[in-house]
């Protein structure tokens, strides 16, 4: 099989317009490799114009230089730095807001499975998406959360300790739904008529219809170059289904017109006390109407404040945005998830319903406080685009995230103890640190989250002081940094340490526990060269 190149593209880094010869892509700015090689540029990319002629695909460099590619790739990243140590004694609180998406995972596996090179594709890892994508064991049964978490020894830098949190709300909680009331909404643009985009957005919206109960509607607006609604407030199965079945793709894609006529459909078909939901299915891949993702994400904010969710489905590759696909979920409240075949479209839509779906608490933020008596410095890994500031913390008018009933929210942090002699001196010439009696305790760190009911505007705050009582669940842990370790050593991480694909595949497959979807991922690493 020829390997193809994979060419990843930091989203807003430059603004770019270009021409077409046929109705194929519409320019982006674009980070494009040529046979095998990135092109030479800033920080080894090459930011460019691209235009479709027949089969073939130029690219028009800064330089003037033309290149011809027939496995040319447009795909859309936004730039992620990744988090890096912190001192406890000049900035104790981590803050941040909750993120349940899965997308990144997904779509690294599509990479994968089709033969991609995953040369520069740092900004498409999102690790605690790829986290998240697992389930962990969560014992306890509290009213609204339960949590369950370990310290133990940080694998690639024995030095240092891992903290690992899994945050789980409960899936029996009571959130008053007097119905679903979905708006399928549909890309049908000429970009969405491959086999992964459209047909298998139909197949996957069967999927969930055959779902539906007595009290549920579902309405279908489609949008290419401009909007259409196909279909108003049905529960019929076959009716649904006969509407799919007659979306064909083409023209262009004027994302902007099909969300507010989707979300116009929510509005007229609201139910009281209901779910109420837009499901986008898309590539994500926009050159009409409002183009900019910030534009988008202004237009989403403003729709999220009739009360309708949203969750976002990616599809496809080559053209694919994935920047647009996970700003627009993030502004509005809603979650991302990427669907690369029928079978992670039946997990997303089926199997979790209820956390794809049901949302029991929105605007969810995280504020840890650590005890500079016990911990020095810290490193958060993952949720880089979903960092905070701490007055923002306790400040209801700004966005958390949006989690569903029974979904998991896992976070880890790499900790410098306070002893270990690998912090930062903290001797101070001028001052003293004076430490409170609860510095004494032995707690860690407290973990303070925020949350609201989906129909209240105002937070509710509960507490959980944490203290080094080792592992809970050993399997959970060593998994967890297997898959920490894979997404450090394919972004070549700074603080990868001694990581490698082989000591991720080993502690990975030590907690795959006889999952299905934990030992697909140690597969994943086999292919990337891991001897398994």
């Amino acid at each position: 099989m020829k390997k193809k190149v994979f060419a990843a593209v930091m989203a807003g880094a430059m603004a770019l317009t270009g021409t077409a010869c046929s109705s194929a892509k519409a320019a982006s700015t674009t980070v494009a490799a040529h046979n095998g090689t990135v092109a030479n540029g800033m920080d080894s990319y090459m930011y460019c114009e691209t235009t479709t002629c027949g089969e073939w695909e130029y690219s028009e460099a800064e330089d003037g230089e033309i290149y011809g590619n027939e496995d040319f790739n447009t795909e859309e990243y936004n730039t992620i730095k990744e988090n890096g140590f912190v001192s406890v004694a000049q900035s104790p609180l981590s803050t941040f807001a909750a993120d349940v998406d899965t997308g990144s995972y997904c779509n690294l596996r599509r990479m994968i499975n089709d033969g991609w090179g995953l040369e520069n594709v740092a900004s498409s890892i999102r690790t605690e998406e790829m986290i998240n994508y697992f389930d962990y064991t969560v014992e306890n049964e509290d009213d609204v959360f339960s949590v369950q978490y370990s310290v133990g020894d940080c694998p690639w830098n024995k030095d240092n300790k891992l903290l690992v949190l899994t945050m789980q709300a409960n899936s029996e909680i009571n959130v008053p739904n007097e119905g679903n009331n979905f708006v399928f909404l549909i890309d049908t643009s000429g970009s969405m008529s491959s086999d992964d985009k459209l047909k298998l957005a139909v197949e996957s919206f069967k999927l969930l219809a055959g779902t539906l109960g007595p009290k549920d509607r579902v309405s279908i607006v489609t949008y290419s170059g401009s909007s259409e609604t196909v279909l108003v407030g049905s529960n019929d199965y076959k009716k649904i289904c006969k509407a799919l079945d007659k979306l064909k793709a083409n023209g262009g894609t004027n994302g902007s017109g099909g969300i507010n006529a989707a979300y116009k459909c929510a509005e007229e078909n609201f139910i009281k006390n209901g779910n109420n939901r837009v499901i986008i299915a898309s590539d994500g891949d926009m050159n009409l109407g409002i183009t900019s993702q910030s534009g988008l994400v202004d237009l989403i904010k403003e729709k999220k404040e009739t009360g309708v969710f949203l969750t976002v489905l990616g599809f496809g590759s080559g053209n694919y945005s994935d920047a647009n696909m996970e700003s627009i979920a993030d502004a509005g409240n809603g979650n991302y998830f990427y669907i690369d075949s029928i079978e992670e479209a039946e997990r997303v839509l089926c199997e979790k319903m209820k956390q794809t779906t049901v949302t029991v608490a929105k605007d969810v933020k995280f504020q840890l406080e650590f005890n500079p008596a016990e911990v020095a410095e810290y490193r958060q890994i993952g949720y880089e685009n979903r960092q905070m500031s701490a007055r923002d913390f306790s400040d209801d008018t700004k966005d958390g995230g949006e989690i569903g009933a029974g979904a998991q929210v896992t976070v880890c942090y790499e900790l410098v103890l306070t002893g270990s002699g690998n912090g930062e001196d903290g001797g101070l010439k001028y001052q003293d640190t004076v430490l409170s009696d609860n510095a004494g305790s032995g707690e860690l760190c407290t973990v303070s989250v925020r949350y609201k009911a989906p129909d209240e505007d105002e937070s509710t705050l509960i507490e959980y002081p944490l203290k080094d009582n080792g592992i809970s669940n050993k399997e959970d842990f060593n998994f967890i940094c297997g898959v920490i370790e894979a997404s450090m050593v394919i972004r070549d991480s700074e603080y990868k340490g001694n990581s490698t694909y082989d000591t991720a595949y080993q502690l990975a497959f030590s907690g795959s526990d006889n999952n299905k979807y934990r030992e697909d991922f140690c597969k994943l690493l086999v292919k990337l060269g891991a001897d398994g």
